[in-house]
């Protein structure tokens, strides 16, 4: 599950507060929930401002009931911090490449549309770039995503009335490096695809990384 999101100035350390104290001890909590982490762009060029990254054991996770009761239940916080969101983009995808030795301290996202219509094609010409440029110098990993439509679309009591969503991501690409300036080289390849259009990219640092017990936070 990936999410793009700005904030009001006004709502910046209550997010904060929220979002390390409540909302990814929550998510991470429900069964079959890996990691969660959240990044800030590490540039004046990349928005919105964060990105979080939520890792599962299976898709069906994020489509079932467990989810769906979080989402159907938003707590008094919840509501007050996400009331000061902007330019949210949120997908629940499927990763259909990766490579790579582990998490990176950055990591761009590339968000696109392929130039194509064939899903199969898209995979079978993106696959060997996203193993190409994970052996990068130091790169330390690349994932080919793409967002599942219905899932992504489907409305709950969390996100009813909410006016900060912009368009979910399609296709995207994650890059993760020990350094900023490693990630130019890998996202211009990206970029350079003839299938890639209509890229989105942002560089982002990590802030922080929840697993699943208060012991155990990153």
């Amino acid at each position: 599950m990936a999410i793009w999101n700005g904030i009001t100035e006004e709502g910046r350390q209550d997010f904060y507060q929220w979002h390390i104290h409540e909302h990814m001890p929550e998510r991470t909590d429900i069964p079959g929930f890996l990691r969660g982490r959240r990044y800030r762009s590490a540039d004046n060029e990349t928005h919105p401002e964060f990105f979080t990254l939520y890792e599962v054991e299976e898709f069906d996770v994020i489509t079932g009931e467990e989810y769906a009761k979080r989402l159907n239940a938003p707590t008094p916080w919840t509501r007050r911090a996400t009331s000061h969101f902007l330019n949210t983009s949120r997908g629940l995808a499927r990763v259909l490449s990766s490579e790579g030795p582990g998490p990176g301290g950055v990591l761009a996202t590339v968000r696109f549309r392929s130039s194509v219509a064939d899903d199969r094609r898209t995979i079978d010409e993106l696959s060997p770039l996203v193993s190409s440029v994970a052996q990068s110098p130091l790169m330390t990993g690349a994932h080919l995503c793409k967002s599942d439509g219905e899932a992504t679309g489907a409305r709950t009591a969390e996100s009813d009335g909410r006016t900060d969503y912009d368009a979910p991501p399609n296709w995207f690409i994650l890059l993760e490096a020990c350094t900023v300036e490693s990630l130019e080289a890998p996202v211009q390849a990206v970029l350079r695809h003839p299938i890639v259009r209509d890229a989105q990219v942002g560089k982002y640092l990590i802030e922080y990384t929840r697993l699943k017990t208060d012991a155990a936070a990153g």
